[in-house]
Parts: C-alpha cells; structure tokens; sequence
C-alpha cells in the first residue's frame, strides 16, 4: 500500500534507527484492516505459558493448537500476532508471510508464589530472526524489587534487536511488593510504567488500562495541585500516551480479563477517545469461538479506524 501521511509521521519519531528497523515498524503499521491508519491491533497469546492451558484454553479447546492463533489474527486483520518461542515454533513456516510476528523472549509463569516477580529469558534475538518475526517483546515489572535486573536485560536485548532491525515491544506491568494491588492499574503508576518502558528505548508500549486510583501521596498532590482530569477512563489514557514522549511512541493497551462483547468495547471507545494507538486482545479473542472472536476483533477495528 502506498505509505499514509499518518504512518510517515509515526515513523518520524524513530529517526535514530536503522532502515531495517524502520522496515519492521512500516511493516507492523501496514498490515491488516487498520493498515495505514496509525492504529494496531495485536493478538497475544502468551497465556498458556503465563497462566497455564486449562485456564487459558479451556473455554475455547481449538485455542489449544498454535496453528488456530496464527489464523485467527490473519483472519481477524490484526497487525501482529505475539507469542512466546514454542508457540510460534509450530505455525511459523506454515504460515510464513502472512502475518508479522513477535517473539515474546521473556516469560513467567504462575506455579511460584513470589513478592518480587521477575520473568525469565526463554528466547533470543537470533530465535525472533530465525522465525521472521519484525520485533520482540518484553515484560518489565516496575514496582519489583527486581525490576533493576529486568530493565538490564532488556537494555542489552535492545541494543541487539536495534543493531538487526527488529522493532521492541516492552509489556509494563507494575507488579511487586512496591506496591498495592490496586495500585497495579493505578492511573499515577500506568503513567510511570509507560514512561519508563520509553525510557527504555521502546518502540511499542504496552500497558493495562488506567483506574482512577492514585497509589503514590506524593503523586497524588501534584494531581490536585494542577487538577489534572482522571474522571474517565479516556482522561486517564491520554495523560498515559502524554506520558510517552508527548505521545510520540506507539502505545496500546491490553483487553484484560475476559468480558462480555459491550463491556469490552464500551472500553475501547473510551482507550480510542483518550488518544490509544490500538490494543493488545488475547483472552478476550482466542477464548471466544473463531467466528465470535473475528467479528469482535473487527468491531474493535472499527473503533479505532473511526477515532481521530
């Protein structure tokens, strides 16, 4: 497709990087029913893994085949599909070409009770190559008292990724005896989360969306000193995507807990008024049956191609 003026514009924020690089991000913004809109919808299905198979498959048993994923996000439009190295072992020669691709190189998963979560390294760069993938992704956990670790890992993941044209995904996820449950989704914290993924050296960022909670005190009384909005959940997502280099690095966020069709686009309409790039939808995709999950999937679309 000839290249949009919206997608020259996205691009102009990566300046630094190199053509292939560049390539990938084009790539990533041109594919699928949002192609050349600035907007991306992504499947990840990293679930198995990070919650177990029953739970995540069960409601939906042909999910319990990798090749049903890989069809599913070329059938839904979606710009990307996401998973971690054995998923995306399974289905990537068959279905070579057809759909970008995101190796997930970290992961975790739910079996170990811990305060101070860290994931583990379960790929490479060279795996994302090797299966023609155009990024990796990566999960921090700001709030851990491992999240030093975590944000050294991914820099040397990153230099890597840069030096061979890959695009990086970095999942912020504040988690951790740093801070409260409810502050996990807190509007102070996203915001953070999503800055500190840029400072990373982010491409993409992914984060849960906002509450109206405010963990931090000293947060909270700058919020009242300037009365910055927090009321709806569109107040919220823009001062997330501001808190992003002035809304120049590509943000989306993620669907969350499986719901019902109106709850979950209810949500997206607020993510698209507050200024969201797209969403990250896994468990309410894939648990739903093929057909349900594709016209979801394009009643999202159709949000967001909609949105300014």
């Amino acid at each position: 497709m000839a290249t949009t003026d919206r997608v020259k514009k996205i691009l102009s924020w990566y300046a630094s990087e190199n053509p292939g690089t560049l390539t990938n991000l084009y790539r990533l913004l041109t594919t699928g029913t949002l192609a050349g809109t600035g907007k991306l919808v992504i499947l990840p299905v990293d679930q198995g893994f990070e919650h177990g198979p029953v739970r995540s498959f069960a409601p939906n048993p042909a999910a319990y085949d990798p090749s049903y994923h890989f069809q599913l996000a070329i059938d839904s439009g979606c710009n990307a599909y996401a998973a971690p190295l054995g998923s995306l072992e399974a289905g990537a020669a068959e279905f070579a070409g057809q759909i970008p691709l995101i190796l997930k190189v970290n992961n975790s998963d739910t079996l170990a009770k811990i305060d101070q979560p860290c994931s583990a390294l379960t790929s490479s760069v060279e795996d994302a190559l090797r299966l023609g993938c155009v990024g990796i992704g990566y999960t921090i956990y700001p709030g851990s008292g491992q999240r030093n670790q975590m944000y050294q890992d991914l820099r040397e993941l990153t230099i890597e990724a840069k030096r061979k044209g890959l695009v990086v995904v970095v999942w912020s996820y504040p988690r951790g005896a740093g801070i409260s449950k409810a502050g996990e989704t807190a509007v102070d914290i996203c915001t953070y989360a999503a800055t500190i993924a840029a400072q990373l050296g982010a491409h993409v960022i992914k984060v849960k969306p906002p509450s109206a909670h405010i963990e931090q005190e000293e947060h909270k009384k700058v919020f009242e000193k300037h009365a910055i909005p927090t009321a709806t959940m569109a107040d919220r997502v823009k001062l997330v995507v501001q808190a992003t280099f002035a809304g120049k690095r590509i943000v989306i966020f993620s669907g969350g807990e499986a719901k019902g069709n109106d709850a979950v686009l209810a949500e997206v309409k607020e993510l698209a008024a507050g200024g969201s790039f797209g969403s990250i939808m896994g468990r309410n995709a894939f648990q739903r049956s093929h057909g349900d999950a594709v016209k979801l999937l394009h009643d999202v679309m159709a949000i967001y191609k909609a949105a300014p």
